[in-house]
Order: C-alpha cells, then sequence, then structure tokens
C-alpha cells in the first residue's frame, strides 16, 4: 500500500516538507502521495517525489466538517498505508483517522491519541531536517528542492527581458503576512541597490502595492539599472523559477526565503520578532542571516505577531540599510559573473 504525507500548514512549512517526501519515497520504494493547501499545490506536482497532490481548500470551498469529511472519504478510497502527519494539526489528523489509514506517524507535541506511532520531535536544526524525524532519515541525506517546469522558466525569462534584465539581478522580498516580520527600509535598500544592479521584487498579489512602494524611488535615477515588480504578476512556480536565476534574494524570515533555498539561490534573511533558533533560517553556504542581538524582547512570538507588542519595532527600525548594504557587498552579490 502507498503512503500519504499530510501537510496543510503554511507555504514555506510545506516547502521545507520536501526532505521528508523524498525520505518517504526512498524508504517505500516510489512516489508519495500529498495532501496540501490549494494555494501550495502546484508547486508540488513537479516534484519527482511526489506521486499525486491533493489540494485541500481549508480556508475556501474545503472548509468546515463538511469538507473535512468530503476530503478523507476521497483518501480513503485509495487505501494508504500509513500517513505522515508533519503539522502539529487536529484536523490533519481527523483526516488520517476518518481516512481509516491504519498506520499514523506524528511527532509528540500533536494530538497523540489519534496517532499510531509517535516520534519525538528534534528541537535543534532547521525545521526541514527536523521533520525527517517522522521516518528516522539522516540529516542532510535530503534536501530542500522545487523543480519548475520548462514552461514555468519560460515565463520567468520572458517576464525578465520584458523588463529589459537580460544580465545579474538581486531580488527583493518585502512582504510578509505577519507585519511585524516587514523590515521597513526596503525602499531606502532598493534606491542604493539600483545604481549598481538590475532588482526585482517578488511576492503575491497582496504585496503588489508594498512592492511598488519598494521600486518607486528607482525610478528616473540617472545610471540606475532596471527594475521590474513580479509580485502578483507570476505564480508560485514561475516565482520561484525567476528566483533561480537571481544573484540574492533579500528576504524578511517568510515564503520567499525557502523558495530561494529550494532552487540553490542565496538568501540574505532579515530577522525581527523570530529568530534562527525557530528552526526557519536559511541554511546555504552562501546565505546570511541578519538581526539586531541584544534586545530582550526578541523574539516576542512564533511567527511574529501583526503589531510590536512594545510599540517600538525596535528589532527590524534599528536595523539600519547601511548593515544590509554591507552586508551584500561582503557576499560579493553585485559584483558580475565572469
Amino acid at each position: 500500500m502507498s503512503s500519504l504525507v499530510i501537510q496543510t500548514a503554511f507555504l514555506g512549512d510545506v516547502v521545507l516538507t520536501t526532505p521528508l517526501f523524498e525520505a518517504v519515497a526512498a524508504r517505500d520504494g516510489g512516489p508519495v502521495d500529498v495532501v496540501t493547501t490549494k494555494a501550495a499545490a502546484p508547486l508540488l506536482e513537479t516534484h519527482p517525489a511526489v506521486r499525486r497532490v491533493v489540494p485541500y481548500d481549508k480556508q475556501g470551498a474545503d472548509r468546515g466538517l463538511t469538507g473535512l469529511t468530503r476530503l478523507a472519504r476521497a483518501l480513503a478510497r485509495e487505501r494508504y498505508g500509513t500517513a505522515y502527519l508533519p503539522h502539529r494539526s487536529l484536523r490533519s489528523a481527523l483526516v488520517a483517522v476518518l481516512a481509516r489509514i491504519p498506520r499514523r506517524v506524528g511527532f509528540e507535541d500533536g494530538w497523540r491519541l489519534l496517532y499510531t506511532e509517535i516520534r519525538p520531535r528534534a528541537t535543534q536544526g532547521q525545521e526541514s531536517d527536523r521533520l525527517l524525524g517522522l521516518v528516522d532519515a539522516p540529516r542532510g541525506r535530503f534536501r530542500i528542492r522545487l523543480y519548475p517546469p520548462p514552461p514555468a522558466e519560460r515565463t520567468a525569462l520572458a517576464f525578465l527581458n520584458a523588463a529589459g534584465i537580460t544580465g545579474d539581478f538581486v531580488a527583493l522580498a518585502p512582504g510578509s503576512i505577519w507585519g511585524t516580520k516587514r523590515w521597513p527600509y526596503y525602499d531606502q535598500l532598493a534606491a542604493q541597490l539600483a545604481l549598481q544592479s538590475s532588482l526585482v521584487t517578488i511576492g503575491s498579489a497582496e504585496d503588489r502595492p508594498l512592492c511598488e512602494q519598494v521600486l518607486a524611488g528607482t525610478s528616473g535615477r540617472s545610471g540606475a539599472f532596471p527594475v521590474a515588480n513580479a509580485a502578483g504578476a507570476l505564480s508560485l512556480l514561475e516565482s520561484t523559477a525567476l528566483l533561480a536565476r537571481a544573484r540574492l534574494l533579500v528576504t524578511n524570515d517568510s515564503a520567499p526565503l525557502h523558495l530561494a533555498t529550494a532552487v540553490d539561490t542565496p538568501v540574505m534573511a532579515i530577522f525581527g520578532p523570530t529568530v534562527p533558533a525557530f528552526g526557519f533560517a536559511p541554511t546555504g553556504p552562501d546565505d546570511m542571516v541578519l538581526e539586531l542581538d541584544g534586545l530582550r524582547c526578541r523574539p516576542c512570538s512564533a511567527h511574529g505577531p501583526r503589531t510590536c507588542p512594545l510599540g517600538h519595532h525596535r528589532c527590524m527600525r534599528d536595523l539600519h540599510v547601511a548593515t544590509v548594504l554591507t552586508a551584500i557587498e561582503n557576499v560579493r552579490a553585485l559584483h558580475r559573473r565572469n
């Protein structure tokens, strides 16, 4: 019988689960099926370790008990032997039970009574490695990977060409659904970087106005390089294909960080209310985390609240543009490839 992974957490969490898909596929001798969110589903459809993606629109058409039971009935028809449950979600655990999957593997900090096997969750290291604990796979053997198909790559290239960007560029991802995770100086950074490199902002359609503001100060400047706003203009796979062409991504602690990691693009991640110890920092050899040390109020929550609980937001406001520019220069992201 085949195996199923149920991962319906945030987009970044889904990307961080890709090593688990590979580990399960390697253990079970074939690709795994995956239940994930409607938004994340397209990212996994081209992954070689995934046989079939089952979208679960838990906030839309499939919300509530009706949607949950409909999904469970559909999964029951597949007669899965094992369900792996990386997300500590009651909804995910109930789906596996209602789908009559006989073996249900979850972490000890989840819904233990609904699992048939319980694994300890590691508290150290990167989240993608921690999730491998569900199958006792060795850390480092399986990597965070996404595979944009050729049509997505062509669309990304066409977008860049239309913007006049034919060489190297730096990508900026200024958005986040959590307000305090947004570094407030991307506009100043863009104004400086545009004098040395082409820029592309990425994000969702909701991020597009913010990205327009970030790029507003780059227009009309003598000697400035071309810039483009891809937020909302490209799909997730197309955005991932675009990131694969970037020299560097500068981002908050948000999903684009993990999209870039999945295509081996160096990441400069700006952390404010959250900290790398949570397990969501980039870990590549050319990656870097920028954060303000010495603030007793950090971290202030697991995700970063929408507004600063103390009203000052120093974790981001005191991390200045000059610091980020120096870090970018130190990693030589603005130097042309030979």
